[in-house]
């Protein structure tokens, strides 16, 4: 699905970061969402590699990666862990500087990496999210039943893990084949490769994750916010018009408190815009990407 990409992993904050790589321009982090891997730039991916150094990489708890041991606190999970993960992967490449894109729980992860290593992060593009604290703190019946999930995997180890692991195909089938034409978006390919890696302790970790952003990274992001620090590079955001995003929420105004420089996109699609509308991606990405490092 990623012809050409060297495989490899990395070694940083004593677990093991699975990545791909291709290309020779500057650099271009890649972080993938709930509940994919880096196979979810597959679409782009080839596009990408004609411009820029690509490095699509599963987030630990995800993919290839590691699946760390947790604590009372999820501090492990916490996305300041997850995001020093990628700085240390980039750099242990070489990259002290470069591009970063990312979607949905990958995004919450490169919001805290622009925050806490500004050096580092030259341009971000943010897919279909809005800031974490701001999303818990304008909570509605409407966000709750649209991101049921995000209520369901923070409960106490192990409801979350004993649901999912009951039945994990019928999980995954009810996101990625939920309406008519997600096989087009979602090919069997992908999706079998999401299927694969979703086992035992990726479900628990995936948990983590999420009961990480209900506790200790809301902990982060008001002092943050207290202190008001907000991302300093260039920002874009983009949004899929059939998604939540955009309905409950004005993506740019919202985010032109938690950023500097804010530009802002809506596109024709749900919630999976690299798989649903690539070529969207690409024709706003690219130029945004521009100006090289």
């Amino acid at each position: 699905m990623m012809t050409g990409f060297q495989s490899a992993q990395a070694t940083v904050n004593h677990i093991q970061i699975h990545y791909l790589r291709k290309g020779t321009g500057p650099p271009l982090l890649l972080l993938h969402g709930y509940p994919q891997t880096h196979i979810m730039w597959h679409k782009v991916v080839q596009t990408l590699a004609e411009h820029y150094t690509v490095i699509a990489s599963d987030l630990r708890g995800y993919g290839d990666s590691s699946t760390p041991e947790t604590d009372d606190q999820h501090l492990p999970y916490s996305k300041r862990v997850m995001a020093d993960d990628q700085l240390l992967l980039m750099k242990s490449l070489g990259f002290d500087q470069f591009y970063l894109m990312a979607h949905d729980r990958g995004a919450r992860v490169a919001h805290r990496l622009a925050l806490d290593a500004p050096e580092a992060v030259v341009k971000l593009i943010l897919l279909d999210i809005a800031p974490t604290l701001y999303m818990y703190e304008n909570t509605t019946m409407a966000f709750a039943s649209a991101y049921f999930h995000w209520f369901l995997l923070i409960q106490p180890f192990n409801l979350p893990e004993i649901f999912i692991g009951g039945n994990t195909r019928y999980f995954l089938q009810a996101i990625f084949r939920a309406k008519p034409g997600h096989q087009d978006i979602h090919t069997d390919a992908a999706v079998a490769e999401y299927l694969r890696c979703f086992d035992e302790s990726t479900i628990h970790a995936s948990c983590e994750d999420y009961r990480a952003s209900a506790t200790i990274d809301l902990q982060h992001d008001q002092t943050d916010r207290d202190q008001k620090n907000i991302i300093q590079c260039p920002l874009l955001i983009m949004w899929g018009a059939h998604g939540i995003i955009g309905k409950l929420y004005d993506p740019v105004q919202v985010w032109q408190s938690y950023a500097k420089d804010v530009k802002g996109v809506e596109v024709a699609a749900g919630h999976f815009i690299p798989e649903e509308c690539p070529e969207a991606l690409l024709a706003n990405v690219i130029p945004f990407l521009q100006d090289t490092l």
